[in-house]
């Protein structure tokens, strides 16, 4: 039997099926499409994805791709300077498209031994209490201990499970794709420069070589948007908000997407888990849904190995929905905000012009990245010491960094006591005796996910805290 069936071979999917197989959890991941998909909606990884990253040693395959950007304060498109003392050693955006994204992805996945079926659409299941049944499109069954739903905004697993998805459908619609365009550059620039002065959800940016990315109000909500729109509505729409159709010829891909606004009434159903955008859409306002994918993956992924490991606590695996469902509403809400400032009527623009000004005190502007990027995510561990529940920053010790001693995927007791000990616990949790200029706190334990999970120096307290997220000591 498979110990965990993964539909959906996206960033999200492909982030958790590698989670699970740093902890030797027998992973199928199930993507519908023959190929990988060419359109790119995500353009870049923001700074908890881009930690993320640097704790499982795969940052600098990122980095050899893509570019960095300054980090400032960007909320609804108002531009802001970047605040001092950013609680992160990453304080940049990496610019990188979602293509290039999911390909180191998959690259990862197949370097740690997942198995990933192209060509293989998930349209059934069943559960009982030993496993999961999954029936493919061409008859085939599998069986798994758990499976769980990657499988995009259109969730077959989401439907099938028959949760509900509360919110709001889309009421706007763009266009989205890549082409080529004839007019000169000088002018594809002055023009869009112009035109966004009064229409932000409309832009043209080069990507080399005469190719422009474009986005463009649509004229109406498609009654089926996974139908790509003809290059002649695009020129249409392009006309009517430009005057002009640049010339555009010879697209790469074409798409739609729109503002539907959803959360997951539950992100798990007994042995199936629903993660990504099958469990949340929002706008992309904030460039946010790509990131809060790949950031459920990495809090499911040692929860879950854990229950198929036999040493996961009771509650663990809830506490997967405990956590990131308030994370996705919190980015629902901010998204729907941002949605209203962006709006050209006097009552949004009077909210805009008065937002922009409190972003002006640092600690509004702090606030709001903190938000975006997702640095600012607290879980709620109980009360204690102002770092529990937060993740920690990769902080310098003494014989290197932090992150690095993350890249394994298990807990980790930062002891700059050199007296404490996880001896019961030693096959989960890694004991690490350095020091750091940067952490004032004389011991921390860490989750699998860099989160604090205790902080002290008391060994009796430590031994308190370890079961709740580690399991039974083992004698």
């Amino acid at each position: 039997m498979i110990d965990v069936i993964v539909a959906g071979g996206g960033p999200t999917g492909l982030m958790l099926a590698s989670e699970l197989r740093l902890h030797s959890v027998h992973v199928l991941v199930l993507e519908k499409d023959a190929e990988p998909a060419r359109i790119v909606r995500s353009l870049g990884l923001h700074v908890r994805s881009i930690e993320v990253m640097d704790q499982r040693g795969l940052l600098e395959r990122f980095l050899a791709h893509g570019q960095k950007y300054a980090l400032g304060g960007y909320f609804a498109g108002i531009n802001k300077p970047r605040p001092d003392r950013l609680d992160t050693a990453h304080s940049y955006i990496l610019g990188i498209p979602q293509t290039v994204t999911d390909r180191l992805l998959a690259e990862r996945a197949t370097e740690v031994g997942v198995e990933i079926r192209r060509g293989c659409e998930l349209v059934g299941l069943s559960q009982d209490d030993h496993g999961v049944t999954a029936e493919l499109a061409d008859g085939t069954q599998l069986r798994s201990r758990y499976l769980v739903g990657c499988d995009g905004g259109r969730s077959t697993v989401r439907k099938l499970l028959g949760v509900g998805f509360p919110g709001e459908p889309a009421s706007a619609e763009w266009l989205l794709g890549e082409m080529e365009v004839t007019e000169e550059s000088a002018t594809v620039a002055a023009i869009v420069a112009e035109v966004r002065k009064t229409h932000r959800g409309f832009g043209a940016g080069p990507l080399g070589d005469g190719v422009y990315r474009v986005v463009v109000p649509a004229e109406k909500v498609a009654e089926d948007r996974t139908v790509p729109p003809p290059l002649e509505e695009f020129k249409q729409r392009l006309r009517v908000f430009a005057g002009t159709d640049f010339g555009a010829h010879s697209p790469r891909w074409l798409s739609r997407f729109g503002d539907a606004t959803r959360l997951a009434e539950r992100y798990r159903v007994g042995r199936v888990l629903l993660a990504g955008d099958a469990a949340h859409v929002h706008p992309p306002l904030g460039g946010q849904g790509l990131n809060l994918g790949i950031q459920d993956a990495f809090n499911l992924g040692w929860k879950l190995a854990a229950e198929v490991g036999g040493w996961a606590p009771e509650g663990l695996l809830d506490s997967y929905h405990t956590e990131r469902h308030p994370v996705a509403a919190d980015v629902l809400n901010n998204t729907r905000a941002q949605s209203e400032l962006l709006s050209l009527e006097p009552g949004p623009q009077a909210v805009r012009r008065l937002i922009a000004e409190l972003m002006d005190f640092e600690e509004v502007n702090r606030y709001l990245i903190e938000k975006i990027t997702a640095i600012g995510v607290h879980y709620d561990f109980g009360e204690g010491h102002e770092l529990l529940g937060r993740r920690m920053r990769d902080v310098g010790l003494k014989r290197g960094r932090l992150y690095e001693l993350t890249h394994g995927g298990r807990g980790l007791l930062l002891d700059q006591t050199g007296r404490l000990s996880v001896a019961g616990w030693a096959d989960r949790v890694d004991h690490v005796v350095d020091g750091s200029e940067e952490l004032d706190v004389p011991a921390a334990l860490l989750r699998p996910d860099g989160h604090v999970a205790w902080v002290g120096e008391d060994q009796q307290d430590l031994l308190s805290r370890l079961p709740r997220w580690f399991g039974a000591a083992v004698s």
